[in-house]
């Protein structure tokens, strides 16, 4: 196989795997914070088992979110030597600047929120639960500004084809820089949100629910309802930000071979490359542009204006609608999750178990979403590294194919047992929570009470 090709498959497998944690733990840390704020304002004994379960598999997931972020670190030495050496004046800061302000952050006051309940005071463990949670966000600030420098750069002079700053300024307000940490800060919560509604469903489902899972739930559930239809509007707008920068990524988006006004919108189609076609096209007329452009008229550039410089069509246009799909779904489940557990009055022994198998099921949705916008995002900007500037074939090692297929193998292996074994410890730790026994009926009921704000 081509080592280019295989390169990139090894890079794409690290990063789908690292980026796992971080769209956990970026915004599972605020929602302990919210755990913590709530049991200091309340005493309600469920916020505080709430916050010491959650603790827990945050803990976890930033553990392996570090392990992996590691090993995808040294794969630019391995595999892509030729990116610092060409870029390395700006994107060693930046990754710089994320080790020394955010990981730091998040290092030093880790140890107080995991261990220091009781042993420190109040204050002080509810201002560290703060500042790690402050680091996780400080740390998606200072990746999301290279990766979006990377997709649409500025501030920049190339000398001897090295790049140099010219504004540290316009390098951290890029163009597309609001767009995507804005979109990736939603998406974590997304994520987190229904992490908490799906394990808190399965422990309806098995019998093993606490003082915290209802009110867990409801938050949950919140949290999705209400940022879905902003995550909708984010996304929208950073839609007309790449259409704008990168037209041919929405090209490929959308599968749109030659230039065309009032562009359909395909639900579904088979791009082909080797004919510049789709196949079996489902289509809806003029939607397309209406939606790209806001004008049922505008004007959308195709991909034969991009012939060698634009990404592979397939797999960004269905990793698009995986995302778009899974949002839908996601948009459903929580708005009929809600009012279904607002209606029985944020009882949850009352929930329908269609519902609490629904959720169960969409408990790592916020994966799934996740994987295929960073696949639209990463594969849309080949075959540049850099957009329009850099292309990925030249900043490659020259690591044997051989070798390459052989750390894959060994990486794709690690990465199957180390998921299974996550999504089986979390298991386990809902399974047997907290040391008291199954909630009944009645302290559900007390439960709810203490969610609407009265003290059970």
């Amino acid at each position: 196989m081509d080592p280019i090709l295989l390169a990139r498959a090894q890079f794409a497998a690290n990063i789908s795997f690292h980026i796992l944690f971080p769209a956990i733990t970026i915004a599972l840390a605020w929602m302990l914070l919210f755990f913590r704020w709530r049991w200091l304002t309340t005493k309600a004994e469920a916020w505080l088992v709430a916050y010491r379960f959650w603790t827990k598999v945050f803990a976890l997931s930033f553990a392996l979110g570090v392990v992996s972020g590691v090993t995808m670190s040294f794969q630019f030495g391995t595999n892509w030597p030729g990116y610092m050496e060409t870029v390395g004046n700006i994107a060693g800061p930046l990754l710089g600047y994320e080790v020394l302000t955010a990981f730091f952050l998040e290092a030093s006051f880790l140890g107080i929120m995991l261990f220091g309940h009781g042993r420190v005071s109040e204050r002080l463990h509810f201002t560290s639960t703060f500042l790690v949670a402050f680091g996780t966000t400080l740390s998606a600030f200072w990746i999301l500004c290279l990766n979006s420098w990377m997709q649409t750069p500025v501030g920049y002079e190339i000398r001897d084809g090295v790049f140099h700053v010219t504004s540290w300024l316009e390098i951290l307000s890029n163009p597309s820089f609001p767009y995507r940490l804005a979109h990736m800060l939603i998406a974590s919560a997304l994520t987190a949100a229904f992490l908490l509604a799906g394990v808190s469903a399965w422990q309806l489902l098995r019998g093993a629910a606490n003082a915290s899972t209802a009110i867990v739930l409801r938050v949950g559930l919140t949290i999705a309802a209400v940022l879905v239809p902003v995550q909708i509007l984010v996304g929208d707008l950073h839609g007309l930000n790449t259409l704008e920068h990168q037209p041919q990524k929405i090209a490929a988006m959308e599968a749109i071979w030659e230039t065309e006004r009032r562009a359909p919108l395909l639900l579904f189609a088979w791009p082909d490359e080797a004919t510049r076609s789709n196949r079996y096209e489902v289509a809806i007329p003029a939607a397309g542009s209406l939606i790209l452009t806001h004008e049922l008229d505008g004007e959308i550039k195709g991909l034969n204006e991009f012939k060698g410089a634009h990404p592979p069509v397939a797999p960004v246009f269905f990793a698009f609608r995986v995302m778009v799909g899974t949002g839908v779904l996601m948009l459903l489940a929580s708005w009929i999750g809600w009012w279904l557990y607002r209606r029985r009055r944020w009882i949850a022994d009352t929930l329908p178990r269609p519902l609490l198998w629904t959720l169960t099921a969409m408990t790592f949705s916020g994966w799934l979403a996740t994987l295929a916008g960073w696949y639209v995002t990463e594969i849309g900007r080949q075959p540049f590294i850099v957009q329009g500037l850099v292309r990925t074939a030249d900043v490659a090692s020259n690591v044997p194919s051989g070798m390459i297929a052989t750390t894959f193998a060994m990486y794709m292996l690690l990465y199957v047992v180390l998921i299974v074994a996550y999504v089986t410890v979390i298991a386990y730790m809902a399974g047997k929570p907290v040391d008291e026994g199954p909630v009944t009926p009645q302290s559900s009921a007390a439960v709810a009470a203490t969610v609407a704000g009265s003290k059970p």
